[in-house]
């Protein structure tokens, strides 16, 4: 189970990855349930960001839009 904390922290990821603090506890504990990972951009540089698990855990709870899938991207299924 995640604490406040933890939820809060993958809600800021998924809205504001670059304000995240990168030494948060809240951190290193949503890396190890997989629940976000860290992406190089630039120079450097490492973001988090959600994984599908994270987002599908934000969707869950209704801090997220559904991830909506183009017709083609389905191999022809339609997931609407």
């Amino acid at each position: 189970m995640l604490s406040p904390h933890e939820f809060a922290t993958l809600m800021l990821i998924r809205h504001a990855p670059e304000q995240i603090d990168m030494d948060r506890h809240e951190l290193d504990i949503l890396l190890e349930h997989q629940l976000v990972a860290l992406e190089q951009r630039g120079e450097g540089r490492r973001l988090p960001s959600l994984t599908m698990a994270g987002r599908s855990l934000l969707e869950a709870l209704g801090r997220a839009e559904p991830v909506h899938f183009a017709h083609e991207d389905m191999g022809g299924f339609d997931a609407h």
